[in-house]
C-alpha cells in the first residue's frame, strides 16, 4: 500500500489546519520538560550539586544565578542555527523532530549526573535541542496557513500560549516537589519522559502537517543578500527592546525564586516551596490571554488605538512596575519583617500582564513580517532577543560580584535598576515604532503533494 503523501502548502479551509493539535500537544509537552527543569535548576545549583566524590558542593547564589541565566541566554542562541539547518536543508518537520531527541539526551544525562561535569553537559545538549527547535515550532504554526484562514492565525498562536503555560503550570507545582522528596533523578527525569513523548506526539501528525519545503542554495541566496539582511536589520532594532523584556521576566525564575526563601512561604493555607511560586504566571497568562483580548485590549483601543507596536511598548512599562513590586519587598525583608509570599503576586500579576502585550504580540508579528522564505530565520532573530536579555542579565551578575562573595548591586537597589532600564527603554522605543512601516507576509494556500512520501522518520 502507498504511504500518503506530505504536502508543501496549506490546505485550503476556511478552518483550523489538522496539524495545529499535534503541533500544540507537542508543545505542551515540551514546555512542561523546560519549565519544569527551569524551576528548580537554581534551587539544584545552590542546594544538591555535588562533586565527583559524591561530596555536597552546591553553588553560591551568584555563581547559580550566572549559571542559570547563561543557560537560558544559550537556549535561545542556538534557534539561528536551528533556523537555517531548517529552512536551508532539512525542513521544520525534521528539524523540530531530530533535535527533540538531542533534547531529551539532555534531560537523561542531568538526571544521571548531579556533578558539574553532568550539569554542563546536559544544560548543552538541552540548550542545543530546544533552542533548534524553537524557531521552527513556532513558524511551524504560520506555515499551516493559508488566506483563507489567515484570521484564524491569531487564535492559533493565543492557543499555541495557552499551550506553553499549560504545560509550565504543571511541571513548576510537580517538578519542584519531585526534587524535595525523590532527588533530582526524579526531578530531571519526569521530564525527560514529557519530552519523548512531545516527540512521538508530534511524529504522530506528520501526515497533518503541511510541509514548506526547504530552500537549500536558493535559501541561503535569497536570504543572505541586502533585502535580508534589510529585514533582519529592520526587525533586529525592534528586538532590541524586547530583549530588556526578557532580561526582567526570566528572572522570576531565578532571582524572584531566592527572594521567595527569604519570605513567609505559608499562603492561602498552603506551605509553598519557594520554586513553586512561577506557577502562578503560567495560571495568570492562561486567564490574561482572554481577558486581554476580550475586555482590555478593546477598552483601550477605544481611547488610544492599538497596533502591535504600541502594545509592546505598554508592556514594556508593565513590566518595569513590576520589578519595582519587588524592590518594595526588599525593603521590607531588609527591615527584618518577613514579608509574606503574597506580596509576590501582584508583582507577578504585572509580569504576566506584560509578556501578554509584548511576548505573544511580538512573537505572531515576528511572523507575519517575515518574508516567505525567511520565517524561521526571522524567529530565531526574535528568540536572540531573549538570548540577548539574560546574557545582559548574566553580566550585570559578572559586574557586580565582590571577590569576597558579596555584591555592589543588591536588594531594593538591584530591582530598582531592572525596573529603570524596562521603563525609560520606552522613550526611545516610541520613536522607533514611528518609523516602522509594517507589512504582512503569508504562505500560499495551495497544497502541492509530493511526487513521492518523505522517507519515514
Amino acid at each position: 500500500m502507498a504511504e500518503p503523501k506530505y504536502f508543501t502548502a496549506p490546505v485550503p479551509t476556511d478552518r483550523m489546519p489538522p496539524g495545529i493539535p499535534y503541533i500544540i500537544g507537542n508543545e505542551a509537552a515540551e514546555r512542561f520538560n523546560f519549565y519544569g527543569m527551569r524551576a528548580v535548576l537554581v534551587v539544584f545549583m545552590t542546594q544538591y550539586l555535588r562533586n565527583r566524590s559524591g561530596a555536597f558542593a552546591p553553588m553560591g547564589a551568584n555563581e547559580a544565578n550566572q549559571w542559570y541565566h547563561w543557560f537560558v541566554a544559550s537556549n535561545y542562541f542556538f534557534p539561528a542555527f536551528g533556523a537555517i539547518i531548517s529552512d536551508a536543508f532539512w525542513g521544520k518537520y525534521r528539524t523540530i523532530f531530530w533535535l527533540s531527541l538531542v533534547y531529551c539526551l539532555g534531560s537523561v544525562v542531568l538526571a544521571c549526573d548531579d556533578t558539574r561535569l553532568g550539569l554542563g553537559m546536559g544544560l548543552g545538549l538541552i540548550a542545543l535541542g530546544a533552542g533548534g527547535i524553537k524557531p521552527c515550532v513556532s513558524s511551524h504554526v504560520g506555515d499551516q496557513f493559508g488566506p483563507a484562514n489567515q484570521p484564524l492565525l491569531s487564535r492559533a498562536f493565543g492557543w499555541f500560549y495557552f499551550s506553553v503555560n499549560f504545560g509550565s503550570f504543571f511541571s513548576i507545582l510537580l517538578i519542584p516537589w519531585l526534587l524535595q522528596h525523590y532527588g533530582s533523578r526524579a526531578a530531571f527525569g519526569v521530564p525527560a519522559a514529557l519530552m519523548l513523548l512531545a516527540a512521538y506526539v508530534f511524529w504522530s501528525g506528520r501526515y497533518k502537517f503541511a510541509h514548506i519545503p526547504p530552500g537549500g542554495k536558493t535559501f541561503l541566496r535569497d536570504t543572505f543578500n541586502r533585502e535580508g539582511f534589510a529585514a533582519i536589520g529592520r526587525l533586529g532594532i525592534l528586538f532590541a527592546f524586547v530583549a530588556v523584556f526578557w532580561s526582567l521576566w526570566d528572572q522570576s525564575g531565578g532571582e524572584w525564586v531566592l527572594q521567595a526563601q527569604k519570605m513567609d512561604l505559608h499562603f492561602l493555607g498552603i506551605t509553598w516551596l519557594a520554586s513553586q511560586i512561577q506557577a502562578v504566571n503560567a495560571i495568570m497568562i492562561l486567564a490574561f490571554i482572554p481577558l486581554f483580548q476580550y475586555v482590555i485590549y478593546p477598552a483601550i483601543n477605544r481611547v488610544f488605538p492599538l497596533t502591535p507596536l504600541r502594545k509592546i511598548g505598554l508592556g514594556l512599562v508593565v513590566t518595569g512596575v513590576s520589578f519595582m513590586v519587588s524592590a518594595w519587598i526588599e525593603t521590607q525583608i531588609a527591615a527584618g519583617l518577613q514579608p509574606n509570599i503574597g506580596w509576590q503576586m501582584p508583582a507577578y500579576a504585572l509580569l504576566s500582564g506584560g509578556e501578554v502585550m509584548v511576548s505573544i504580540t511580538a512573537l505572531e508579528f515576528a511572523y507575519t513580517q517575515a518574508p516567505k522564505h525567511m520565517k524561521a530565520i526571522i524567529m530565531s532573530l526574535y528568540l536572540l532577543s531573549v538570548s540577548a536579555g539574560n546574557a545582559f542579565t548574566a553580566l550585570v551578575h559578572f559586574f557586580i560580584a565582590n571577590p569576597d562573595g558579596t555584591v555592589k548591586l543588591q536588594g531594593a537597589a538591584y530591582y530598582n535598576f531592572f525596573a529603570a532600564l524596562s521603563i525609560g527603554c520606552v522613550a526611545v522605543f516610541i520613536f522607533v515604532a514611528k518609523a516602522y512601516r509594517e507589512k504582512a507576509y503569508l504562505q500560499g494556500d495551495q497544497p502541492v503533494p509530493l511526487a513521492e512520501a518523505a522517507a519515514e522518520t
